[in-house]
């Protein structure tokens, strides 16, 4: 069983851009270094499971020791999901980093509903129409390929494709996904012990006051 992260590379001006402004590029930079430290660090230890890191560009020192790490290609993001599972095999997991409040009891949880019983895929629902999690018992690059990416219906397009291909989906909890300042103060909120809330806290939405910007 194998656990996929999906991630870039977070460098100031390719990540987490809708949060500037309020933030610079830096600070959003850091707020995605904090959210795919601590989410990685959440996918180690998960009994069974091998985490692998799926990277578009370099890795740094962000990764814990003796994970896995492999490159991602293919154009949109639909040839880049499908590709992971295919570099990867199956059973696999796959995340993202803009869940850092995942736990690893969480992803335990959603590993075991894949390898234990009849369900063929898992899906996590975002709170923005979107997807936080998708594991697939076996690799198959139709599941994605053509699917509408990050948009407010690809969680109603990614579970319909699912369905056509005949697998049964196990639903997993639904999460928040970060993406706004609003998201990055409700997630931070959530995990306040963690590197995010830090990060989050450190950056303008934390100085501007959370109250005032999340109204």
């Amino acid at each position: 069983m194998h656990l996929i992260v999906i991630a870039k590379t977070p460098s100031p001006g390719r990540v987490k851009t809708r949060l500037c402004p309020p933030c610079t590029p830096r600070e959003a930079a850091a707020i995605a270094q904090a959210a795919l430290t601590d989410t990685l660090e959440a996918t180690v230890g998960v009994c069974d499971v091998e985490p692998v890191l799926v990277l578009d560009g370099e890795p740094g020192p962000w990764v814990p020791r003796g994970m896995r790490v492999i490159a991602q290609h293919g154009a949109g993001l639909d040839e880049r999901l499908a590709a992971a599972f295919d570099d990867v095999g199956g059973p696999a997991l796959l995340i993202g980093m803009d869940t850092p409040q995942v736990s690893r009891a969480l992803l335990a949880a959603a590993c075991g509903r894949l390898i234990v019983g009849d369900h063929g895929a898992v899906l996590g629902p975002a709170t923005d129409g979107g997807w936080w999690a998708i594991g697939l018992r076996r690799p198959d690059p139709s599941v994605f390929l053509g699917v509408p990416m990050s948009t407010p219906r690809t969680l109603r397009a990614q579970r319909r494709r699912l369905r056509e291909r005949r697998l049964r989906v196990a639903e997993l909890v639904e999460l928040r996904d970060v993406d706004l300042a609003r998201d990055a103060i409700e997630v931070a909120r959530s995990v306040p012990c963690s590197r995010f809330a830090a990060a989050v806290a450190a950056s303008a939405i934390g100085r501007a006051g959370l109250e005032r910007v999340a109204r």
